[in-house]
């Protein structure tokens, strides 16, 4: 009899362990998004250096998605297009510089730095979304460009190409280079089993973009130009979350936009705020996306202090639930860690306090599912945030998440049960 008893608790054991170390669910989740921004332009979180060995591209990467799932965040945005140029193997753009140190120079072994970076983080039960700038070519001018490969598609098609403050960008309002950014995400998604496709606020540098020509090529329909370029933002994005959905429907697709979408005074639709408009300045309409279900979520970057008079993260969080309200694409808020890592005492964000008042007014909110910091190396630098964040999620939880991203809690846990469980067979 006590056999069966033990053989039956076994039984029950083994049906219950996998389920601690089950894989995460390929359906991506909306909710309880705990995300963090790596970004590789001017190396600022990785790779720290050009001219890595693969060996020390590995040990980089392995370190931070260690520290990522030990403070209890999810989910990576990898930077993997800064500029014009990929972060993986690609047959329309070139290796980054930010990488090898030249463009077009492919990594120390070949090390494909996406595809190690998708196998690390799922093996610690992370999600991985692919950051991609759309149309920047250039952060450093005319020697930058200069030293674009023949092959890259800013030499390829200087026809596609817009001088802007020593700068290159590609035109928005071109049909074939809205077609070479839709094919460069479809291209990431056919060949990596990553989560998402996310992309930042950088569209239209500014209102005093050269497109004229284009407008007057291809917006006959437009009577402004203003018009016409949201438009093509608005395009392209549709054109993104069709194609990217097509190929993976449980993908999840979503855009950071700049935080004030427009100030109240000129659009009685906008906050009350009195900052740069996304809507007016870089030709963003995250409305539009919202309202037209085109982004599966949308996450403001929310850069401002509670409390701050011309942009008050607290009006700007209840504007963006009241935008989201009744749709079905999820807010998550893109918080400013920066801030905290370039503060000065004295200063609002110095330390952590600002950014715990944040996490507990995002916890607080009705229509947020998540949050973003910008960026890795500032969670590290900031003194006493890597703790703050273990014990704020660790709050959450009802357990201090661990390196393997709160899976040991689980399993521990079960581990417990099945201890008391055969304790109790023998006394």
């Amino acid at each position: 009899m006590l056999k069966q008893r033990i053989l039956s608790a076994v039984l029950l054991f083994s049906l219950l362990l996998p389920a601690a170390y089950a894989a995460p669910d390929e359906e991506v989740p909306k909710d309880g998004i705990r995300g963090v921004w790596v970004s590789s332009v001017y190396n600022i979180d990785y790779p720290t250096k050009q001219g890595m060995t693969a060996a020390e591209l590995k040990s980089e990467a392995d370190a931070m998605l260690d520290n990522i799932a030990a403070m209890g965040l999810n989910t990576v945005f990898l930077q993997v297009r800064p500029t014009a140029d990929a972060l993986y193997r690609s047959d329309l753009f070139p290796w980054s510089r930010f990488v090898s140190g030249a463009a077009g120079q492919e990594p120390d072994g070949g090390l494909d730095l996406l595809a190690y970076w998708v196998a690390g983080a799922h093996s610690r039960g992370l999600q991985l979304h692919a950051w991609i700038n759309p149309y920047r070519i250039t952060k450093e001018g005319q020697s930058e460009y200069d030293a674009l490969p023949s092959d890259s598609p800013a030499k390829a098609h200087p026809e596609w190409v817009v001088k802007h403050e020593d700068n290159y960008y590609f035109n928005p309002g071109l049909p074939a280079v809205q077609q070479l950014v839709v094919d460069g995400a479809a291209e990431i998604v056919r060949n990596y089993e990553v989560d998402g496709i996310h992309l930042d606020d950088y569209f239209y540098p500014d209102a005093d973009f050269d497109d004229e020509a284009a407008f007057a090529r291809y917006g006959e329909k437009f009577d402004d130009i203003d018009d016409w370029r949201r438009d093509n933002v608005n395009t392209l994005i549709a054109a993104l979350d069709k194609t990217l959905h097509k190929i993976k429907p449980t993908l999840s697709f979503g855009v950071s936009p700049a935080g004030i979408w427009d100030n109240k005074a000129d659009n009685p639709r906008g906050s009350e705020t009195n900052g740069r408009s996304s809507y007016r300045e870089i030709y963003c309409d995250s409305l539009e996306w919202i309202k037209d279900g085109t982004v599966d979520y949308i996450c403001p970057q929310l850069y401002w202090s509670i409390g701050f008079e011309p942009a008050d993260f607290e009006v700007l969080i209840e504007w963006w639930q009241n935008a989201v309200a009744t749709s079905d694409v999820a807010l998550y808020i893109g918080m400013g860690a920066y801030r905290a890592a370039e503060a000065k005492p004295g200063d609002v964000w110095y330390g952590t306090d600002e950014l715990e008042r944040q996490l507990d007014m995002i916890d607080k909110g009705i229509d947020i599912q998540g949050e973003v910091f910008f960026s890795y190396s500032s969670l590290i630098n900031t003194p006493n945030c890597v703790s703050m964040l273990t014990q704020h999620y660790g709050a959450q939880d009802g357990t201090l998440p661990d390196g393997a991203g709160g899976d040991t809690a689980k399993q521990n846990s079960l581990l417990d049960i099945f201890s008391r469980f055969i304790t109790s067979l023998f006394y």
